[in-house]
């Protein structure tokens, strides 16, 4: 008798593993998304952080729009077809480091 006794004790406690398992094994997933959605990198609370990085990377935007502008100006002077000149001499006495004969070179330390 004491071994039914045992015996309906295990199936019990079986019986309310199986009952109680798979809801729990949900709420334990739910709890895991819930708390990355709100806790996670693209979570609620990283959304000021967002945000911030956001508006920088828009000011770096501008910045480079304007960079890019001016090299497509340089481009533009130096299309082989139709070069600007005084384009073309700066960069001639730049990379050569040539001058006229009249020209005095003042030296400039940086």
């Amino acid at each position: 008798m004491r071994e039914n006794r045992i015996m309906a004790r295990r199936s019990t406690f079986r019986t309310m593993l199986r009952r109680a398992g798979p809801p729990a094994a949900l709420l334990i997933v739910g709890a895991f998304f819930g708390g990355y959605a709100i806790m996670g990198p693209n979570g609620a609370l990283a959304y000021g952080d967002i945000k911030r990085q956001l508006v920088q990377r828009q000011g770096e935007l501008v910045a480079l729009d304007k960079q890019r502008a001016e090299l497509k100006n340089k481009v533009a002077l130096l299309d082989p077809h139709h070069a600007d000149p005084d384009m073309v001499d700066e960069l001639v006495r730049k990379d050569l480091n040539v001058a006229h004969p009249d020209e005095m070179i003042v030296p400039l330390n940086k």
